[in-house]
């Protein structure tokens, strides 16, 4: 996949020749703002497709799992009304999952992030506010965000988060230096459901189970009746593919806590 740095050292050389062709032939004006748009839209692309790994690497599946495993992974909970039935179909077809988590919402329902873990989940940091504007926040603020929510955690349950989702999977330069300053591990995915957008139970759970396969992180949310809905049909559908959910840190090999 493309790299910022590269795409950044492209683009330099580009308008270096560019200027330096300048001095034996007339270079168009338009030929500069073409490498600028090229190097503008690479750039937004990147910070918007987590699984270019463009600003930094994040972690997107383990095909080498020996076992037939998969992660289901739920942003942006817990939610009142629907994490506590995202629970009880986990118990009920025996299936772990990782639930990264919003601050803000922690604090208002602390017994829901108990429930997860005494569930045998995990939970992973997911910022604390969950703005809209996250992507455009200084390396300070996005730290304090995820320290607001690591401290939280840590205080409740006497765990230190070492997993964090990017707030719409988004990721630039200060997140990267506030993630690694924090010493988190970014966790994508390479399963996307779309399941908050306008798409129907079918079309959501037709979209996974088409794609799932061994070693595949699945992303979903705990934030409406019709992930519920999707979740139990992809469950049934799981146990009939013997394809074991887990959680990711298990995928992965990783530390979930520090």
């Amino acid at each position: 996949m493309l790299k910022r740095k590269p795409i950044n050292i492209l683009s330099i050389l580009a308008v270096v020749l560019l200027a330096i062709c300048s001095f034996f032939v007339t270079i168009p004006w338009w030929m500069y703002l073409l490498v600028f748009i090229t190097w503008f839209l690479m750039t937004l692309l990147g910070s918007f497709l987590i699984r270019w790994n463009f600003h930094y690497t994040s972690i997107h599946s383990n095909k080498n799992i020996p076992n037939n495993c998969i992660a289901l992974t739920f942003d942006d909970g817990p939610d009142p009304i629907f994490t506590p039935q995202v629970l009880e179909l986990l118990k009920h077809y025996n299936a772990k999952a990782t639930f990264f988590c919003i601050g803000h919402k922690i604090e208002q329902h602390p017994e829901l992030l108990n429930a997860i873990l005494e569930n045998g989940h995990t939970v992973g940091n997911h910022t604390y506010s969950h703005s809209k504007s996250f992507g455009f926040y200084g390396t300070a603020r996005v730290q304090q965000e995820l320290q607001r929510t690591t401290d939280l955690v840590k205080k409740l349950t006497d765990k230190k988060m070492n997993l964090y989702r990017p707030a719409f999977g988004v990721t630039n330069p200060n997140i990267k230096k506030a993630v690694q300053e924090l010493g988190l591990h970014s966790i994508g995915w390479n399963v996307r459901s779309l399941d908050t957008t306008p798409r129907n139970e079918a079309m959501v759970l037709l979209r996974i189970t088409s794609k799932v396969t061994k070693g595949d992180i699945v992303l979903l949310h705990d934030t409406s009746a019709k992930t519920v809905a999707v979740l139990e049909r992809l469950l049934l559908f799981l146990q009939e593919k013997k394809l074991q959910s887990v959680t990711v840190d298990q995928l992965l090999q990783l530390n979930a806590y520090v």
